[in-house]
């Protein structure tokens, strides 16, 4: 059974995201589950710290933009949610290639959700684990 309260697509949130952070670092969304939201982010000059390693605020960016999205979609249309707080355990680095991010809901409260978001390597490793806390407040007018 679906946790999405809003409908939306993979086409609809990549169009969403065009001349924004999410397109200045090619986060691309890949596929919505009834139960996750799946992204990905390029490992190249736009992600790397000086090092030429995966920028752990570019994986936090990837974090908070699943969570955030996700949280979005799991509240009803006169509810939006907003960052309260995030966190990131970086655990392996990467110097090329894809990461995957996926966001599945930890809980999905009236007034709070807590959302995980692992973000793997191509070979399924993990990369960083990450937390993100939202709060469910009433829609802007």
């Amino acid at each position: 059974m679906s946790i999405w309260k809003k409908n939306s697509s993979l086409e609809r949130l990549n169009e969403l995201s065009e001349n924004t952070i999410i397109s200045l670092l090619g986060i691309e969304y890949t596929q919505i589950g009834d139960d996750f939201l799946q992204a990905t982010m390029p490992v190249d000059s736009r992600t790397h710290q000086p090092h030429g390693l995966l920028h752990g605020g570019a994986s936090v960016v990837l974090a908070e933009t699943l969570g955030s999205v996700a949280g979005n979609l799991a509240v009803s249309a006169n509810k939006v949610c907003v960052g309260l707080e995030v966190n990131a355990n970086h655990l392996r680095s990467v110097k090329s290639g894809v990461v995957i991010g996926t966001a599945k809901a930890i809980r999905i409260g009236r007034t709070v959700q807590v959302w995980q978001i692992e973000i793997k390597n191509e070979k399924e490793q993990l990369i960083c684990t990450s937390r993100l806390t939202l709060a469910v407040i009433p829609a802007p007018q």
